[in-house]
């Protein structure tokens, strides 16, 4: 924009020697800095510098040079400064070595655009990456640029794909309430237990094995999920805090789990508060594949019945399908499971025929106390004659 005398008030152009026109600005840091291009007129240079003086008025201006860092350098600095669980940091190392280090790293952030993440996302699925390791890949990638645009690097994430991070896997398998007592009974005894905290408490594999006895209430029958233990690729187990901040816990203990955990304790945890609650023969922590190789789990697993490939955290799932079933709200199966988002948690709120048998039954008791006499007939919803799975009267939860 111009004043009376013909200067601009932000900027300023000029012709240069080729006939094309320079844009120049003073930005908000004191800076002088030119247009990344030249023009073919004096309108479109100024035209530019409207734009550039409208982002600074709003507060949206950014540093043009700020963002000429490649995205390989700024990713993976990204990885090692931010907080992250030692097993966590380990896979976002190697989605970023092998998804997209290959393809994007020596990009610089302010020359990626929409389509350059449409074009890596199409080219890693071409070549025979896995659904779900794509969809990894691209959220690790859009919450690197998401701090890029927090920093100043760039105007806004150009991870704008609808859909690009989500990945639906195949539900995993859960194991019967006689299935979990067959595995159990069939584990050396000193892991009897284990199985059965597993399913029935739903821990996952890293708090399990950090309990301590200090960690276990017995008297009030609950559980304080306070650490947990990380197996890294390399190096021994690592002690840190649960995986997020509502993995920080304490559960209700199931009434047939209390004397079971009593017994166990008593008989393979070492005396001392903190001494660990489940423990190898010579008190040292479990390991995951030494304790596959010592209970043959695969060789068990088929013995009672289960799918192949039911692995230990499939207990965890177990015990979640049993706390849904059981009539856990939404944010009660969050707490249960240690999650702060729903996301994970309403994996487990879809209905099964049982518990919608038993909700209409239990509704259609409610219904019956509380009609008034009509010439309605005096039969359950839906024309079935038979019994109520609940209670007249009983509650109906809203998940």
């Amino acid at each position: 924009m111009a004043n009376k005398k013909g200067h601009r008030r932000f900027g300023n152009v000029r012709k240069l020697p080729s006939g094309r026109w320079q844009a120049r600005y003073r930005g908000p840091d004191g800076l002088l800095r030119s247009a990344p291009e030249t023009f073919s007129s004096k309108r479109e240079a100024e035209q530019w510098l409207t734009v550039v003086e409208s982002e600074v008025l709003r507060g949206d201006w950014s540093d043009p040079l700020a963002g000429r860092v490649s995205l390989g350098e700024y990713g993976q600095r990204w990885i090692v400064e931010h907080r992250l669980g030692h097993r966590t940091r380990e896979e976002y190392q190697r989605l970023w070595r092998h998804h997209v280090q290959p393809y994007l790293g020596r990009v610089e952030l302010a020359e990626i655009s929409t389509d350059t993440i449409r074009s890596w996302r199409a080219r890693l699925l071409r070549e025979g990456r896995s659904e779900d390791r794509t969809a990894k890949a691209y959220r690790l990638l859009r919450a690197v640029l998401n701090t890029a645009v927090d920093d100043g690097k760039i105007k806004r994430n150009p991870c704008r794909i609808k859909g690009a991070g989500d990945y639906r896997a195949a539900e995993r398998p859960t194991a019967t309430i006689a299935q979990v007592y067959a595995l159990a009974d069939r584990m050396p005894d000193r892991f009897r237990v284990l199985v059965l905290v597993a399913a029935f408490i739903g821990l996952r594999w890293g708090e399990l094995i950090a309990l301590r006895r200090c960690d276990v209430d017995l008297s009030g029958g609950l559980v304080h999920v306070r650490r947990r233990l990380a197996q890294p690729d390399r190096g021994g187990l690592q002690e840190g805090p649960p995986k997020s901040a509502a993995g920080a816990r304490t559960l209700a203990l199931p009434e047939i789990l209390v004397d079971e955990l009593r017994q166990h304790i008593d008989r393979y945890a070492e005396p001392g508060p903190e001494e660990l609650v489940f423990c190898g023969p010579k008190g040292a922590p479990l390991r995951r594949g030494n304790f596959g190789r010592s209970t043959k789990w695969k060789e068990v697993v088929a013995a009672v019945g289960l799918p192949a490939g039911f692995h230990f955290h499939d207990l965890r799932h177990t015990g979640n399908q049993l706390a849904a079933a059981s009539g856990a709200t939404t944010r009660e199966l969050m707490h249960r499971m240690g999650h702060g988002s729903m996301r994970a948690a309403l994996i487990y709120q879809h209905a099964t025929s049982a518990r919608d048998r038993s909700i209409a039954s239990a509704l259609s008791a409610l219904v019956a106390t509380q009609r008034p006499n009509s010439s309605i007939p005096d039969k359950p919803v839906g024309g079935h004659s038979g019994g109520h799975d609940g209670p007249a009267g009983a509650h109906v939860p809203v998940t």
